[in-house]
């Protein structure tokens, strides 16, 4: 008998007493990669048709100041730990600039395993090192709280290899086929546990680069190849609706929509915000800059959150929330809690899933890291760009960013403070007008490195799980060597 077959069976069997008004809600998780926060026409693209993503932000939410982090690892560890991913523990108690998520950390997964769920991952994981080949098995996604992984270790930069659990599918899979595939999976998976709670993370390979789309989609786009693979996705998003439909599983599922970073800016020409067909990086529309910075192009996201009958329709939630927040809020609606002997960043966000604005917390902040330092720090409409020098020896081969364009890696003699309210681009210093603003977020900001950590000093609850002889005084990141940028 079909292998996945046979499981679809068991689990209808052994869910076929379960009542769908007394089971927690299922959840899907759809994490793009790479998709900047103006290519939806939902949040304003102009030449990218998502219709089906569009009518969920109608029937659902949409937040329009979600975060994720600057770049791929830290993204997905900020996802599955509800840490900023400075804070997790890697194996060897080594910080890498992609986290190499230490076996001892729990995730989201875990956690609803533990309740009840089954939990599937479908695409890129990333959490095991950032490598196709020299990952490490034993921190791949069936170790982390996964039933059910089909997809790839990390970006497909090159080439992709799939696996499903543990064993290697395929080699160098073709890359037009992946959105597809994955999907496919996602689908089956929802079919096989409907009679149960599920947890499908779907962290889509596109549209990070190589970009490719299949035949259905390819060349069809006004926006080249990068509109089409997210075209695609979008078609993709609606079969997994209209699945949830079909099963009459949509009065008790969420789905969260959203993305790991801001636009991959060297992908198009002179580092610009994607606008032109030829153009393989996305668009951040009124935000500074993309992937690989802590402008707010860099890390504020698309987000959509859909419901019917649970999330307010046609409604927008400015709300400060984040990637962090999804651990603490999934585990609260499914009825359990989140571990006692750690410290989590991330917040419960219900409030806000259920329109109740009104109970979010007036102080709530965002902090902004950069790989292995504090950058940034954000309350209500306030953000403060700290100090430091134009290539920060510390960032090793990030501290000359060719990611982004020169005029947006600078460095700050003196505090840049920005009221994202009237410029959400970044772009008046308004230190000086504000001085009192300014003193508050220093002071905020010496509470996040006292706790969490910075480039110089390991915070108070920063996470070390290996045995070692003292408790380092720094984090352990690898000396790199500094790589010139080419327009400096």
């Amino acid at each position: 008998m079909n292998h996945l077959l046979l499981i679809c069976i068991t689990s209808v069997i052994l869910g076929s007493g379960a009542i769908a008004d007394e089971r927690p809600p299922n959840f899907v998780l759809i994490f793009v990669d790479d998709l900047g926060y103006a290519d939806l026409g939902c949040f304003g693209s102009p030449n990218i048709r998502t219709p089906r993503l569009d009518q969920l932000a109608k029937d659902g939410m949409r937040f329009t100041n979600f975060y994720a982090q600057p770049i791929c690892g830290p993204s997905r560890a900020a996802l599955m730990t509800g840490c900023h991913p400075l804070r997790v523990a890697e194996i060897g108690n080594i910080k890498e600039i992609h986290p190499v998520l230490h076996s001892n950390e729990i995730t989201v997964a875990e956690i609803l395993q533990g309740k009840g769920y089954a939990t599937g991952c479908f695409g890129k994981w990333d959490l095991a090192r950032h490598s196709q080949q020299n990952f490490v098995p034993d921190l791949m996604p069936n170790h982390q709280g996964f039933d059910e992984f089909f997809g790839t270790p990390t970006s497909n930069d090159s080439y992709v290899d799939l696996y499903r659990n543990d064993q290697l599918l395929e080699q160098r899979a073709e890359m037009a086929t992946l959105t597809k595939r994955n999907t496919e999976e996602v689908i089956n998976f929802i079919d096989c546990h409907r009679k149960e709670p599920f947890f499908a993370y779907v962290p889509y390979t596109m549209v990070h680069t190589r970009l490719d789309a299949s035949a259905a989609f390819k060349g069809k786009s006004k926006r080249g190849l990068y509109g089409d693979a997210v075209e695609e996705i979008d078609y993709s998003c609606g079969l997994i609706i209209d699945k949830l439909t079909e099963l009459n599983l949509v009065d008790n599922t969420y789905v969260l929509f959203t993305s790991d970073n801001g636009p991959w800016l060297i992908k198009n020409k002179d580092k610009r915000d994607g606008i032109a067909p030829r153009d393989h990086g996305g668009s951040a529309g009124p935000f500074r800059s993309g992937k690989v910075s802590t402008w707010e192009g860099g890390v504020r996201v698309p987000t959509i959150l859909w419901a019917p009958g649970r999330v307010p329709a046609n409604i927008e939630c400015s709300k400060i929330a984040a990637t962090i927040d999804i651990l603490p809020t999934f585990v609260r609606l499914a009825g359990g809690e989140v571990p006692k002997d750690r410290v989590l960043d991330g917040v419960d966000i219900t409030h806000l899933f259920n329109g109740n604005f009104e109970a979010a917390d007036a102080d709530r902040f965002f902090a902004y890291y950069f790989i292995n330092s504090l950058q940034a720090v954000r309350q209500g409409k306030w953000k403060l760009h700290l100090p430091r020098p134009a290539n920060p020896d510390w960032l090793g081969p990030f501290s000359n960013n060719a990611h982004i364009a020169a005029k947006d890696w600078v460095g700050f003699k003196e505090p840049f403070l920005v009221d994202l309210d009237s410029d959400p681009g970044e772009s008046r210093n308004v230190a000086k007008e504000n001085p009192d603003v300014v003193e508050h977020l220093f002071n905020l900001v010496e509470e996040v490195r006292a706790d969490i950590g910075d480039h110089d000093r390991v915070g108070e609850n920063m996470r070390f799980f290996d045995p070692q002889d003292n408790r380092p005084v720094r984090p352990n990141f690898p000396r790199m060597k500094r790589k010139p940028r080419k327009d400096q």
